[in-house]
């Protein structure tokens, strides 16, 4: 694809958008649109600082921009071609739970809430000793006064950091499933396997023993690295969506 065969799309010189981030946004949607189809190659370093009256670095970060992304792959030598749709690479995300929280829309219901010893396998989750103590909290999460989520979780038992009643609440889960902020957690490691719903689980679901269900694990850090919590979500496979998008789209 030349470049006399791009829309015409300039630089705003008097925009308080810096340069790179407007050609990152231009390029975005010349591949969105076709203009350079996947497996093709973008215009040459040269071409595009020519084009857009940009200098070599900034046509650099752009590119590193796009690479980062996943848009682009940078071959030395040879140039830069827009990513192949790849399903492999695909990125699922949990809209549907990051919605209910977001919006505002659960109840919790807290079941349990005890100091308890670790198992081994809690133990080994949260990089602690066999027997050092946690916090076992259990939880029913509800939408619309229906029970949708049930929540069992192991908290690192810290005398000099008390679980106050915001935690109890989910407060933490609520910000990070919503990107709402206000945690103190710096990231998490999530698994999800397929599971049958035990009596006692789809007694509190309202559901039937052996229903196909979700189990949503997670492990969240703090800011030195080290676990947290460990703890998972269990629900009917009705209740739980996986979508992604891959590629670029308007």
């Amino acid at each position: 694809m030349s470049l006399d065969q791009e829309a015409v799309t300039n630089i705003d010189r008097s925009s308080h958008e810096p340069a790179y981030a407007q050609l990152v946004r231009i390029l975005l949607g010349q591949i969105a649109s076709g203009v350079f189809r996947p497996g093709g190659r973008l215009p040459s370093e040269a071409q595009l600082c020519e084009r857009y009256g940009v200098s070599p670095m900034t046509v650099r970060r752009v590119i590193n921009i796009l690479a980062d992304q996943g848009v682009v792959i940078a071959e030395q030598g040879r140039g830069t071609f827009v990513k192949p749709l790849d399903l492999g690479t695909a990125t699922f995300d949990l809209n549907n739970l990051q919605r209910l929280f977001r919006e505002g829309q659960t109840t919790v219901q807290l079941l349990e809430a005890r100091i308890t010893s670790a198992t081994e396998r809690t133990a080994g989750k949260l990089a602690i000793g066999v027997g050092d103590r946690t916090v076992f909290i259990r939880r029913l999460i509800f939408e619309s006064e229906e029970p949708i989520l049930l929540h069992r979780q192991h908290v690192i038992y810290d005398p000099r950091r008390p679980l106050i009643e915001a935690e109890m609440e989910v407060t933490a889960l609520r910000g990070l499933l919503s990107g709402g902020g206000g945690s103190d957690l710096k990231w998490g490691n999530l698994t999800v396997d397929a599971t049958t719903l035990t009596e006692e689980e789809a007694a509190l679901l309202h559901a039937a023993a052996g229903a196909p269900a979700f189990r949503l694990e997670h492990i969240f850090y703090d800011f030195d690295d080290q676990p947290a919590s460990w703890g998972w979500f269990i629900c009917s496979s009705d209740r739980l969506r996986f979508t992604a998008t891959i590629g670029v789209r308007d």
